[in-house]
């Protein structure tokens, strides 16, 4: 099962699957610093409350964590774990239950190593559920609903990215034609805030019913 994440830890000698990152946690609080760890046999990504004065020093074999319960906890299979656009260090797990954890490296080189280790572990454990041996689904419709759903939750995940940037236009306007509080632009708002709420109603609904037509897998509980 292990072969995949084996062969790429033996390519990158350096391959880190613990260590700090920032995660994204909402628009108030911003990117806070974590200590992640991930477990290759349980397929889980943990993440931990680390002591301020240890960040940046994600060398450090024994980092000030917190507490010894995790803050949150990401089940890998079934993920899809990709490389943002927006710079050289973000990356993103878009989990099968639906939720996106947005990640940031140190840099470059690190995110490549973040994205191929938890590909590995990912990968490994998709085979190990052997889904299409057990699937009613022939495995090419298998394959194309799973790709389907990878692509409509990266779809979501770019449109949230939009409805963002909308708003923070909008409310950063600062001219004679328009303000922020233009009806016309408040309605504009108010639209793109539902209909990327809807968009998540819609893929929820679709999430579910994979759910009901692939056999029973043994569940493993997130924690947010």
């Amino acid at each position: 099962m292990e072969s995949n994440l084996n062969r790429i830890i033996s390519q990158s000698p350096k391959l880190k699957l613990s260590g700090q990152l920032s995660k994204y946690t909402n628009v108030m609080k911003g990117w806070q610093y974590r200590w992640f760890s991930v477990d290759a046999k349980t397929g889980s990504l943990s993440y931990y409350l680390c002591d301020s004065s240890t960040v940046g020093d994600d060398i450090a074999p024994s980092p000030h964590v917190l507490a010894s319960a995790p803050r949150g906890q990401v089940q890998l299979a079934g993920a899809v774990v990709y490389p943002s656009d927006e710079d050289s260090r973000t990356f993103a797990i878009a989990c099968a239950s639906g939720d996106t954890v947005k990640l940031r490296a140190n840099d470059a080189r690190a995110r490549q190593e973040w994205v191929d280790g938890l590909r590995a572990v990912v990968e490994s454990h998709m085979k190990a559920m052997d889904i299409s041996n057990t699937s009613p689904l022939p495995p090419r419709e298998l394959l194309a609903a799973s790709d389907a759903m990878v692509s409509a939750r990266q779809a979501l995940f770019l449109t949230e990215q939009c409805n963002a940037s909308l708003a923070r236009a909008i409310e950063s306007i600062d001219c004679a034609s328009f303000s922020p509080t233009d009806p016309d632009l408040l309605l504009l708002k108010a639209i793109s805030t539902a209909s990327t709420q809807c968009l998540h109603q819609c893929l929820g609904l679709l999430q579910r019913h994979q759910e009901i037509n692939q056999p029973p897998a043994e569940a493993t509980p997130i924690l947010l």
